[in-house]
């Protein structure tokens, strides 16, 4: 770690509630993050295959000034309903910009296919978004693993389900001086998670206990086409890999930026997700990364964005350490002596 960066719990970081909802038996949920006075607000969308919600509107060219809640739920593109919960709980609390009939929350969202794990028939909803939102205001402590949009996140999907792990969310913050910034994120990659270039979570081998290497399956499989990939192949590889995927997070910070250096702030934070996921942002990922920054602390964009990077990084590790075994899918903590975690 830098000399003088410290690391700090994520509610630390003043301005922000972060609350979540789950139904761990349909393996699913969603993870709010509110910021009651207004953030400026920039997103940055690396995977090939996203799920978003008035994400339009953080162009820095576009009139957009505040952001009043970042979703991140799980439930495919049907978990976008969770978003109306937000939207009705910030109402109902005069929590908004103001048009005179009332009070509108601008509300962004992203979703991560968790569909798979549990039972498909349930997805959040705006009842699971609302709840979210009261259990953040409730001051509840953030919880890491198997919990909101992590509760159904699986990562190492280049092998099929039958070979994949199970995933999680996780958080994790510094602090430089005064300025602070940290990251949420649901991990639910198609590739592996590594610490210090050894992969601790990610496709397993025909053993369970080792890993096969998403990269040189992928590689191994570069002349079958995506259609191999998308599960029209006859099973022999990698079939399923496609249906399954992609990293949420999100940024807090109290840095002061403009939307385009918010932007540039959310762009930092998918560096971290490079470090510690390969392959990162892929075609079959939706990997999408928020920044709400309530501009307290006058910063440099590359002096945050080196602990925004630095938050993501190890809040994927976070997720990683703290998921549990969830029907099929064994997670990290299960492979005793095959990694220096376990």
């Amino acid at each position: 770690m830098i000399k003088g960066m410290e690391e700090i719990n994520i509610q630390d970081i003043t301005g922000f509630r972060i609350g979540q909802e789950q139904n761990p038996d349909a393996a699913t949920g969603c993870t709010v993050i509110i910021c009651e006075e207004g953030a400026v607000c920039g997103v940055d969308v690396r995977g090939g295959s996203p799920g978003t919600r008035d994400t339009d509107a953080l162009n820095p060219i576009n009139n957009r000034k505040y952001v009043h809640a970042v979703l991140l739920s799980g439930g495919s593109s049907f978990g976008l309903d969770a978003a109306g919960g937000v939207m009705r709980f910030l109402e109902e609390r005069g929590i908004g910009r103001d048009v005179g009939v009332t009070k509108i929350p601008n509300v962004c969202a992203a979703i991560l296919f968790d569909l798979k794990c549990g039972d498909s028939r349930i997805r959040p909803d705006a009842a699971m978004g609302y709840a979210a939102c009261e259990n953040a205001f409730r001051g509840e402590v953030f919880q890491s693993g198997n919990f909101g949009a992590g509760t159904g996140a699986t990562v190492g999907k280049t092998r099929g389900r039958r070979f994949a792990m199970k995933g999680g969310i996780g958080a994790a913050a510094f602090r430089y001086g005064d300025l602070l910034a940290g990251a949420i994120v649901a991990v639910n990659c198609v590739g592996d998670v590594l610490d210090d270039g050894a992969i601790i979570a990610g496709s397993l081998a025909d053993d369970h206990r080792s890993f096969a290497d998403s990269e040189s399956i992928i590689l191994k499989n570069y002349r079958m086409g995506n259609d191999f990939f998308n599960g029209d192949s006859d099973g022999s590889a990698a079939n399923g890999m496609a249906d399954g995927n992609t990293v949420l997070g999100c940024i807090i910070t109290n840095a002061a930026m403009d939307k385009a250096g918010a932007t540039r702030l959310a762009a930092q934070g998918q560096n971290g997700i490079a470090r510690v996921i390969r392959p990162a942002h892929s075609i079959f990922d939706g990997d999408t990364v928020f920044a709400l920054c309530t501009g307290k602390v006058a910063a440099t964009m590359d002096a945050a964005g080196i602990l925004c990077a630095a938050a993501m990084e190890t809040a994927i590790l976070n997720a990683i350490r703290n998921a549990r075994s969830l029907g099929d899918y064994i997670a990290q903590t299960d492979l005793k002596g095959k990694n220096k975690y376990g």
